[in-house]
């Protein structure tokens, strides 16, 4: 296999640095529910909305700007949406009303899903097809970084100053992505063509496109059914203090990482044969929670195998539906990218809205259950998908 040069690792970390600070938007409102939620002065369900509409705001912004700006060039979009990322947070800081602060988070929501789109395409081509999924895992260590230090002193600054500080300082971090782009990636010549609505119709008409998609949306949806809830089912069935649930993020994202660099080594070859596999020991994790979380010792354990599988499925889900796109319209590889970011945040929104129902219809450990029933769904996808890549000979 062929070794990645010192200008595509540049490249990547650039693309990593502003990833990075995205992520950390999207989820430290994990750890600040429920401070936004008193301040406020709104249910804790009713600030879980500000993770779903987040997620939904991508699911349905990526594809129609993705198509919109197909001819641009990608380093202007890069600049331009990190600019939108940065204003929106600033917005985030600002607001003093629930409706306000979703109206900021949809704004961001935006430019986070079209910058993903054409980041992953983007570290795809910078390297040899036989590395692919190692360069989207590399350009996605960023959003697992967040998860391992974004989040948590995010969630920090937040308890200790207030949460508004934490959007702020989100901000800065776009700010220096913003830098790290402008230096570090290249000029890339515009695109002679750019999908059109035919080829976005071929794309959501194929149903092989759309078995990847389902795939992508049930596997990440079944996490995000109990992850959504994370804080306040540390503090109320684990007995943690609220200080210490900063420390138990950090260690889920260690874990975050640690999966993420896994997943893309094991998906290289063919990513949806490792993703059989990935999804059956998720499966049985989520099962593990109901019985370790009410136990504050077997807590670590479960937070840590919890995130260790959260995020291993993303190289794989991410570079299986390029090669698909490339085999099937590759005209459209952008809009498929784009498309399989709103798959990853459609399971978001709704993982976090049926989490919602479980909450307050069952209790917090029912979400483990029905996360994972979530993810059976995605595991039987992927083999169905293994066996027609084989039954045609795509790969």
């Amino acid at each position: 296999m062929s070794k990645l040069s010192s200008k595509a690792i540049i490249g990547l970390l650039s693309l990593a640095i502003s990833a990075f600070a995205i992520g950390t938007t999207e989820f430290v409102i994990v750890g600040l529910l429920q401070t936004v939620a008193s301040d406020l002065d709104i249910s804790v369900t009713k600030a879980g909305t500000l993770i779903s509409g987040y997620a939904a705001a991508i699911a349905i912004g990526t594809p129609i700007v993705t198509t919109m700006t197909g001819k641009l060039p990608k380093k202007g979009l890069f600049l331009t949406f990190m600019s939108v990322f940065i204003l929106g947070n600033v917005l985030s800081g600002l607001s003093g009303t629930y409706e306000l602060l979703l109206i900021s988070r949809i704004i961001t929501a935006v430019a986070h899903g079209v910058f993903f789109a054409i980041a992953a395409t983007v570290a795809a081509e910078l390297v040899p097809k036989d590395k692919q999924s190692s360069a989207i895992s590399i350009m996605f260590t960023g959003l697992t970084v967040a998860t391992i230090i974004g989040v948590p002193f995010g969630t920090f600054v937040g308890q200790a100053v207030g949460w508004r500080a934490t959007f702020y300082s989100v901000a800065v971090l776009g700010l220096i992505g913003l830098v790290a782009n402008l230096w570090a990636v290249d000029r890339m010549k515009r695109p002679t063509e750019s999908p059109t609505l035919g080829d976005v119709g071929r794309l959501v008409s194929n149903p092989r496109i759309l078995l990847a998609l389902l795939m992508t949306a049930f596997g990440f949806g079944g996490t995000f059914v109990l992850f959504t809830y994370l804080s306040p089912i540390l503090e109320e069935v684990s007995g943690f203090s609220e200080g210490a649930i900063s420390w138990m993020l950090l260690l889920y994202g260690i874990a975050v990482a640690i999966g993420n660099i896994i997943g893309g080594k094991v998906s290289n070859s063919h990513p949806v044969k490792a993703l059989r596999f990935v999804f059956f020991i998720q499966i049985f994790v989520l099962f593990l929670q109901m019985v370790f979380l009410p136990n504050q010792t077997f807590s670590y354990l479960s937070v840590f195998i919890l995130g260790l599988f959260a995020f291993m499925l993303t190289p794989g889900v991410q570079s299986y539906i390029l090669m698909l796109a490339e085999k099937l319209v590759p005209k459209a590889k952008d809009v498929a990218s784009a498309m399989n970011i709103s798959a990853f945040n459609i399971g978001i929104a709704g993982g976090s809205a049926i989490g919602g129902f479980v909450v307050e219809t069952m209790n917090y450990l029912d979400t483990a259950w029905v996360g994972a029933i979530m993810v059976t769904i995605a595991l039987l996808l992927a083999a169905i998908n293994y066996r027609l890549d084989k039954k045609q000979n795509l790969f």
